[in-house]
């Protein structure tokens, strides 16, 4: 069993992985300032030791390191368009508050920190499959924050020895995804709105594809990362399906309902993950399929 700390862990892919460490038997921390706008609802795991606190001030954080095995970094402000809209509050976050649980991370030795980020980092430059030795095209503040936590990891593992792991998400859904606001993740937006009986609504033309990746999946390489051999320290791993659908396309998974709304900025055209690299260090494999999932989900309604 291992001494676990988890950031955001009251959190759409937070309290999955809570949930799954405390059934692996692990003893969890779980740190979540309930900040998230798109969340309906926080999932606090009653068998975790919850503290409701804010990663940007250190002080308040670091005591609860003190023996802490493994870090698992979560909390984010982890929306695009909220970014553009309050740019200094997420850089504030997503860069200062990595520092701060990496810095508390180093101060109390702990061992291994696996830190979540984000394929928009590929942007609009980047042909598809993206692959992790693509550079960086931040169309927006958060991708920007994101990377910057990126760098932060391989720094922090170069200087001061802690093994870092970074897992670039693509588009998860699934399990409390979040369905709150017109910037919900879209297949919990279009889920909602299908539910509420409203016209799903399209972005532009609706022909961005994007690689879902269910939240499962996610969980499963993030246990993986931390129960084997580190491979190497300071690495960037997707975490994406390696297949891609168009925005337009899941709508009409769902309903002939649709509205189409106005382009908006900071927003990658394509993604698409080769995950040959965690494949092949870490032997995860995607199992989920999107289709079966919203399958399901309609068949609930």
């Amino acid at each position: 069993m291992s001494k676990i700390l988890v950031t955001g862990g009251a959190g759409f892919i937070g309290s999955n992985l809570v949930d799954a460490l405390i059934q692996d038997g692990h003893d969890v921390i779980c740190i979540d300032n309930e900040s998230s706008q798109v969340n309906e609802e926080f999932y606090w795991n009653s068998k975790a030791h919850n503290f409701r606190m804010d990663i940007r001030n250190l002080n308040a954080i670091k005591t609860l390191f003190a023996g802490i095995d493994i870090v698992f970094h979560l909390a984010a402000q982890s929306r695009i368009q909220p970014s553009i809209l309050n740019p200094l509050e997420t850089l504030e976050i997503n860069i200062m508050g990595t520092a701060n649980v990496l810095q508390a991370s180093i101060e109390n030795k702990v061992k291994r920190f696996i830190y979540s980020t984000t394929s928009s980092s590929y942007g609009l430059k980047n042909q598809i499959p993206n692959v992790e030795s693509q550079p960086s095209d931040c169309l927006n503040p958060y991708s920007l924050s994101k990377v910057t936590g990126d760098n932060l990891c391989k720094i922090y593992s170069d200087l001061y020895g802690i093994e870092t792991v970074s897992l670039r998400y693509f588009c998860v859904y699934g399990n409390r995804e979040p369905l709150k606001g017109n910037f919900a993740p879209v297949i919990g937006l279009f889920l909602r709105q299908h539910k509420e009986g409203k016209p799903l609504t399209i972005v532009g033309d609706g022909h961005q594809i994007r690689d879902f990746t269910h939240i499962d999946d996610v969980i499963e390489a993030n246990l993986l990362v931390m129960k084997k051999n580190l491979v190497q320290s300071g690495e960037v791993y997707n975490v994406g399906t390696g297949k891609s659908i168009s925005i337009l396309e899941v709508a009409k998974l769902i309903s002939t309902n649709l509205k189409f709304i106005p382009q908006r900025s900071g927003e990658a055209a394509s993604t698409m993950a080769n995950f040959q690299k965690i494949h092949s260090h870490y032997g995860w494999l995607p199992k989920k399929s999107l289709e079966d999932y919203i399958a399901k989900k309609m068949s609930e309604f």
